[in-house]
């Protein structure tokens, strides 16, 4: 969030934790932004992008148009930072409907289909401040602030390179597991296709589907995600 953002919020109540790393039990996680408050703790997802930005909240990717016809593909947001919240709930010991995720859009980019209301690319504290029912005492915002201090992994210029090698391996590691859903920390299931050219193959599908639809290959089989 840049020093022009936080003037429209009071520092006393929106207690704002940036570039948080925290372990979890599959490896790591990075978090852009955290707010902590009396209304709840806001998980922000920050995008630099240029161009138009195409996507749905059920889409496993979304796509950047940018000039000249070129096009890219990105994971949806949402579910990257549905899997931060996950872990953020499970690390303080809060229900996860006390969090609220927030996927902000920054540089010169344009939504061109429909985004759900916690997608925008401005209206951020408005957004946040549009929750005014206390979730949380002031002693509980000190508490989980001081949790997430203690607990992240360490920043600083030698020690964020460190940190950053570590998210990276356990990204690696995530992505091989067989076990556990690399976008938000569910089991796996192993699951057989019923109909279609690829029916009898089998494949890696999560167990929180239908709000998370990763699936991976078995065995080296034809189905891929």
């Amino acid at each position: 969030m840049t020093a022009g953002k936080k003037l429209f919020f009071d520092a006393e109540i929106y207690l704002d934790i940036n570039n948080v790393t925290i372990p979890t039990t599959n490896g790591t996680t990075q978090i852009d932004h955290v707010i902590v408050s009396r209304y709840g703790i806001f998980v922000v997802e920050t995008k630099n992008m240029a161009g138009w930005i195409f996507g749905s909240e059920n889409q496993a990717e979304w796509t950047q148009s940018l000039p000249g016809g070129r096009k890219f593909k990105f994971q949806n947001p949402l579910r990257q930072n549905f899997r931060h919240t996950k872990i953020l709930s499970e690390f303080l010991d809060v229900p996860h409907d006390k969090l609220f995720s927030i996927v902000f859009f920054i540089g010169e980019c344009e939504f061109k289909t429909p985004m759900p209301d916690n997608v925008m690319t401005q209206g951020y504290s408005t957004y946040i401040k549009k929750r005014t029912a206390e979730l949380f005492s002031d002693e509980e915002v000190k508490t989980y602030v001081e949790a997430i201090k203690t607990g992240m992994m360490p920043k600083g210029l030698l020690k964020s390179l460190e940190t950053r090698r570590a998210h990276l391996d356990s990204l690696e590691k995530r992505h091989s597991s067989s076990t556990t859903c690399p976008k938000c920390g569910s089991p796996l299931s192993l699951r057989t296709v019923k109909a279609g050219e690829k029916a009898g193959s089998q494949f890696y599908g999560c167990s929180a589907f239908p709000k998370c639809r990763f699936t991976k290959p078995f065995d080296g089989n034809a189905f891929s995600s």
